[in-house]
This record gives structure tokens, sequence and C-alpha cells, in this order.
């Protein structure tokens, strides 16, 4: 019996064990706990390990290592409720950490927690299960997997869950779901646009935030884009502009319009809604600088389609955008220039826009390297091909900075600012301006430049330039072929396409000629055209155009010069050259010493000597012995005068003229050269004309191994055929040379006849046999005379 004064203790029945009550303070021990078969053990466990999970990451990885991952991924599958809430709430917690989030992929637990995501589940389980899939999703197998197992269904049904954090934690797996691309077009086919549209109505703004970005990474799929139209979205979104309290959501909504802007469709739908007047209105007066910036970047991507840009010059975007080259921004400056070089590819704004061209060329002079490069840019697209706006540069004083510009250390800027002047070079006088600039020797520079892009333009813009022969000369003196010569060693087609123009322009006039072949143009340009890889038209034509200033060159490597090649004073024949080598100028085979090789035949005409000594004399006229002796300094080293040659000219001269027809001319001619040369030879008697002791002899009378032809009074095959080619082209008779071989040369010339219609036939011209017989080409007293 219980004593008096104390309460009976409460008795339990024998086969059952008493309450205990357990305090514990240690985490193991609380992991322990959750494999018990209590329910109530089990629940209290998860409430402490959530606690516990919540104060850190570090105490997350602590029950990643005690083990508690298996009995929670294991408990978030209980057929209690209350158990699985408890436990979905602590995975959903432990999840955000790293190595936890490792654990759990090895685990395979995605599939159980989209299994919590169905209807019949309750808010808070949706709420950490969808928290949970936030932290996995990040993980690009993890989101493979979520697509596999059907995970985006339930995830897009929660979205219009009336619990905020469940609607925030699956639009946030979401975000990280259609980071893939083919998750983009699941959410179409599943209808998840729609839901995305009314979020943007939630009084929350990270929702809000959040669905424009899923929305902006979305809408880069035209079937999105399509869906988003239909559900008359973009309305919503351009409304959202015209909202102050929204303001810090525009930037994120004008993402979203910039890619549906790029759809014709949708450009011709807010034009007829009025839409597009608003987002333009908005681009000019937002206040926001990257507000600004994102609007004037929604007309630059619209601008990308050729139809949307006719109507965006419709509704006059030329001068808005002109219009923000003036607010002290440069981002919005840099942008506006972008678009303005998208839009100039539509003819009708480039003219809009040349009436505006004085804001753009005021850029070139920025602080902001990148505004520079912009501007540049926006003036190389709006004076391609317009000489109206290359004029309105030049009015706009833009010459001078645009030259100085290629000095730059931004090679964008030195490209786009070479690609203007280029343009602009179209126009004589406004090529002549920018030449009196000092363009040709600010050239030389960007030529040297390590970027590609900068060799092309320069190489493209001496072309431009070089055509004049002051600014040949300039860029000469500038060291400019150098840089130009090697360039040809380009592995990059474009650039040794454009030097290979280049050099084609400046070997327009002989000492520029002479110089890259000094510098070895010509054997470089040999090699490019002996690949079928590396050769370009351009590259064949910079090699003929080398061998028209230098005509000897190309008889002695080629053997063969044709009726349009005309021998000029200085012309020489140092006999034929392997591919390969090398032939030296001729200055310096006049300094070599007499020896036993084959002579150099010189042709020279005394008369432009004479005219170039005088005006040399002309010069030092009135100056000082110091100015004389500079003067002889650039003193360019002249072929020794051939009287003999100059009365040879003189004398055929008076002896062709009077003669009308063509073949009498060459027959007469041909006469003359044989006469002059020894007269005819039959072709047995041949080693009776000694011609090679004749040589010898003028070799060592002259002490030099070039002999002016002029000189010749035994002349053989190529001695002849090479005489009446310099004379021909004096007295205006067209004619070919060939080598063949064994010192054999020969003539060619073309006459009319009449069989009975009017033909032109070739004949070889003999003047060695039968002086002034013409023997038509391949018949066989013509190949006889030709070889041996």
């Amino acid at each position: 019996m219980a004593k008096k004064g104390k309460k009976e203790a409460e008795s339990y029945g024998k086969d059952s064990f008493d309450p205990l009550l357990i305090e514990s303070k240690n985490a193991a021990t609380v992991v322990l706990m959750l494999q018990s078969p209590e329910l109530d053990v089990i629940l209290k466990a998860c409430e402490a390990i959530y606690r516990y999970a919540e104060k850190g990451d570090e105490n997350k990885a602590i029950l990643a290592e005690l083990g508690a991952l298996e009995p929670i991924s294991r408990l978030i599958k209980h057929e209690d409720k209350p158990v699985r809430r408890s436990a979905v709430m602590v995975l959903g917690v432990i999840s955000a950490q790293n190595d936890v989030k490792k654990y759990l992929k090895k685990m395979n637990v995605i599939p159980s927690v989209i299994e919590l995501l169905e209807p019949e589940e309750d808010v808070v389980i949706h709420e950490f299960a969808s928290l949970c899939l936030s932290f996995l999703s990040s993980e690009p197998s993890v989101k493979v997997q979520i697509i596999n197992e059907d995970g985006l269904e339930p995830l897009i049904g929660l979205l219009s869950s009336a619990d905020p954090d469940v609607k925030k934690n699956s639009l946030e797996t979401i975000y990280n779901l259609v980071q893939d691309f083919y998750s983009r077009a699941v959410i179409c086919e599943l209808n998840g646009i729609a839901p995305l549209l009314e979020l943007l109505k939630s009084d929350y703004p990270v929702i809000q935030q959040l669905t424009l970005k899923t929305l902006a990474t979305i809408t880069s799929d035209a079937e999105t884009r399509m869906a988003l139209r239909e559900l008359e979205g973009l309305d919503y979104l351009i409304e959202m502009l015209g909202a102050n309290d929204l303001s810090d959501l525009h930037v994120d909504a004008l993402l979203v319009i910039s890619n549906c802007l790029e759809d014709e469709d949708t450009m011709q739908l807010i034009q007829q809604t009025g839409a597009l007047d608003k987002l333009m209105q908005f681009a000019r007066t937002a206040t926001l600088v990257d507000v600004q910036r994102k609007a004037v970047n929604a007309i630059l991507r619209a601008a990308q389609n050729s139809k949307n840009k006719k109507i965006l010059h419709d509704h006059g975007v030329e001068k808005i955008l002109v219009g923000l080259l003036g607010p002290d921004n440069a981002d919005i400056r840099e942008t506006a220039c972008l678009a303005i070089t998208v839009m100039c590819e539509n003819e009708s704004s480039k003219v809009s826009f040349g009436k505006w061209g004085k804001p753009l060329v005021q850029l070139l002079q920025n602080d902001y390297g990148e505004v520079k490069e912009a501007a540049a840019l926006a003036l190389s697209s709006l004076t391609t091909a317009n000489m109206n706006n290359s004029i309105a540069v030049y009015k706009a004083r833009g010459i001078e900075p645009l030259v100085q510009l290629l000095a730059n250390e931004r090679e964008g800027v030195v490209a786009h600012v070479a690609a203007v002047l280029t343009n602009m070079s179209s126009q004589n006088i406004l090529r002549s301006n920018i030449q009196a600039k000092g363009v040709m020797t600010a050239l030389v520079g960007p030529l040297q430049s390590a970027s590609s892009l900068v060799q092309s333009k320069a190489a493209l813009a001496v072309s431009a330039f070089a055509c004049d022969s002051e600014a040949r000369e300039e860029f000469r003196i500038a060291g400019g072929l150098v840089a130009l010569v090697w360039l040809l060693n380009s592995n990059i087609n474009e650039v040794r396409r454009n030097a290979c123009w280049a050099v084609f322009v400046c070997a327009s006039d002989e000492p520029t000629c002479l110089e890259m072949f000094r510098l070895g143009a010509l054997e470089i340009l040999q090699e490019i055209n002996l690949s079928t890889c590396r050769k370009n038209n351009f590259s064949e034509a910079a090699l003929q155009k080398l061998f028209e200033g230098n005509l000897s060159i190309k008889y002695s490597l080629y053997g063969g010069l044709s009726s349009s090649d005309i021998i000029v004073d200085g012309f020489y024949d140092p006999g034929r050259v392997k591919p390969g080598k090398k032939v030296l100028p001729l200055e310096d085979l006049f300094k070599m010493e007499v020896n036993q090789q084959r002579p150099i035949i010189l042709v020279s005409v005394c008369i432009i000597i004479i005219i170039i000594t005088n005006n040399i004399f002309s010069k030092t006229k009135g100056k000082g012995k110091e100015d004389e002796d500079e003067d002889d300094d650039r003193k360019t080293w002249l072929p020794p005068f051939d009287a003999d040659f100059y009365n040879l000219v003189n004398e055929v001269t008076k002896l062709i003229s009077p003669l009308e027809n063509t073949r009498d001319r060459v027959v007469e001619l041909a006469k003359f050269v044989a006469e002059t040369m020894g007269g005819g030879v039959e072709r047995r008697k041949l080693h009776n004309l000694y011609w090679e002791l004749h040589l010898s002899e003028l070799k060592y009378e002259l002490k030099s191994n070039v002999i002016p032809i002029g000189k010749i009074k035994k002349g053989f095959f190529c001695h002849r055929a090479l005489l009446f080619k310099a004379l021909a082209d004096r007295v205006g008779i067209n004619c070919s040379l060939a080598r063949g071989e064994y010192n054999r040369s020969w003539n060619v010339v073309t006459l009319t006849e009449e069989h009975p219609k009017v033909l032109l036939v070739p004949y070889v011209v003999d003047l060695m046999h039968n002086p002034g017989c013409l023997m038509k080409v391949k018949s066989p007293e013509a190949v006889r005379y030709q070889t041996i």
C-alpha cells in the first residue's frame, strides 16, 4: 500500500517497457535514432537533424560523414506522411552542401524525390522536394536524369501552386534545366509557357525576376518564341517597360524582348499593335543606363533580319540611334554604334545615317577604346559603296583622326579605320586629301601587326592608295615594301590575297618594282603559284605585273616576251636562268669583273638618259657644295649611253615610217637587222660567222660583261631576234620574242590576210638565212629555223 501523501505511481503492463526520455547532444546518436522502428523517435530525430543542418554547411558535411544520408533517402519513401515530410525537410536543407550533392548523386535519390512532387503530397513536401532538386539540378548529369525520369512535367505543374516557396523552388529547378538546349524544347511541348507568363504577375519580385531569366533562356528557341507570341506574352512584357514600379525587372524583360524581335512575325505584330513605337521611345527616354543599353541592344538584335531593318527604318530608328551617341555613357554609345553598323546593310538607312556622320567622327576621339572601335566599324559600314557618305565624313573633318588612328593600340580600331580609308579612296579628291595626311607612311605599322585582320585590311588599303606614283614613292621610302613582301608568306588566305593585290598595284613603276625584286617578291610569288592551295588569281596577276615592270627577268626565266611586252630603256638579256635562281640587277652585273661566261646584252636609248641627266643638273643649279653632295647620294644608277643603238633607232624610223603596209614594214626591218649584224648567212656556213669571238673581243674592249646591243656587228639568232624586237617596239610593229635551245631565238608577227575572209596569220621572221622571209608558224621551214 502506498504511503499517505504520495501519489501512486502509474502502472504499466508487465509486458511493456516504461517510457524513457532521452536527451542527446551528440549528432551521431541522433543519426542512429533514424534507424528506430518507432515513428515518434524518427520524427524527433529528423527534427533535431533539420535544426542542426540549418546552422551551416559544416554541419551538413558532418551529417553526411556520419551516414545520415542513407536512412534519410530511405525515409522519404516511408508510408507515413509525417515521416516523409520530416525526412524530405532534412534532405532539402542538407542537399545545399557540395559534398552532400556528390553523395546523393551516387545514391540515385532523384527518382524518389521526383515522386514527392505528385499532387497528392502536401505543400511542405512539395516545397522541400523542389528545394532539393533546385540544388541538385546544377549538375549536368542530374539535369539529364530529371528529364529522363519525367521530372519536368510535375515541376511545371507546381508553378501553379498556392505556396510561393514551392513556385520559387520549382522555377529555380526549371531555370537550371533549361540551360540545356533539349530541355527548352520540352518546356514548350509540356505547355509550360502559360504558367511562366502567369508568374510574371506574382507579388514577389524574386519570382518575377527568375521567371524573366527563364524566359530569356528558352526564347532562344524559335518554337518557344512562337508560343510566347500566340499567348500575347510579348505585349505584357512591353507593358512592363512602361511601369515605373517594375523598373528592377526592365533589364530582364528586355532580354526576352530582344530574343523575340529576331523573328519577322514578332516584328510585324508589335508594329501593328503600336508596341514597336513604345519600345523605341523607351530606348530613347529610359533613365537607367543598363535598361537603356538593353533597349538599344533589342533594336540591334531586331536589325539582324533584313525585313526587320525595313520596318525599323520606316519607324525612324536612325534618328533615335544617332541621338544615343550623345549620352556620356560608353556602353550605350558602343551599342548604338553597333546598331548603326547593322542598319547600314539597308541602303535607305545608310542614306539616312549619312546626314548625321559628324557624331560618329567625333567618337573617334573618345577616351574609351571600345567606343572608338565601334564608331570606326560604323563608319566602315556607312562608307561602303556610298560616295555621299564618304564625302560627309570628309566634311566632318574625319580624315586626320582616321589616319592618326592607324597607330592606335587596339587592333579592331586599326582594322576598321583602314577599311574606312579604303572606302573613301574611291573618290579622287578624297584619296588625294588622305594621301596628303601621310596615309602611306601610317600604313607601314599596321602591315607589321600580329593580327591577321589588321594585316589584311592594311594591305587592301595600300592597294587602294598606291595607284599614284607619289604615294608609291612615299610608301617605298617609309619601308613599307619590306612589310608588304613579308605578308606574301602569310598562311592566311585573305592576308596573302590582299598582299598580292597590293604588290600588283605597287609594281606599276620601275623603282618600286625593282625594290620588290630586291626583297625577294619574285621568288615568293613563284613559290605561291606552284602551290595549288596557296595560289590565287591575285598572286598570278602580281607575278605578271612584276614581270611587266622588269621584262629582263621575265625573258630570262620564261624565255619569251609577248607583243604587248614593250622593251624599254634598261632592258638586258642575261641568258636563260634556271627557276629558283636569282637574276642579278644590271648595276651588279656591271660591277662584276670580266669572266668567261655568256655576255649580257643591254638595250639602252641615250635620249632618256640625257633627259634624266639634264633634270639632275637643273636641280643642282644654285645649290651649295653640301646640297650637291646630298643630291649625288640620291642619284639613281643609270646604264651607259649606247650611241650605236640610238643611231639604229633613228635610221630604222626613217626607213620604216614611209611604208604603210605591215608586211612591207616587217620585211624591211628584218633586212635592216640582218644587215646590221653581219648580213644573211647560209645554214651550212653558220660556223664562219665567228660571233662568239666577236662578243669576246667586245667584252675585253669594254672591260665589262655587259655589251650594248648597238655595238654588236656579228650577231647570232638570239642577238638578231632581240634587236628586231627592240626596234619593232619603237616603230610600232607588234611582234613577240621567243628563246629556244642553243642560242636560238626568233620573232613572231601576226599579219592580216584574206582567204577569202579576213584571217590573222602568225609568221616566224627569218633574220639569218633569207632575211625578210616570212614563214608560217609550225611550217617545216619555220620549225627548221627554230631548231638546229
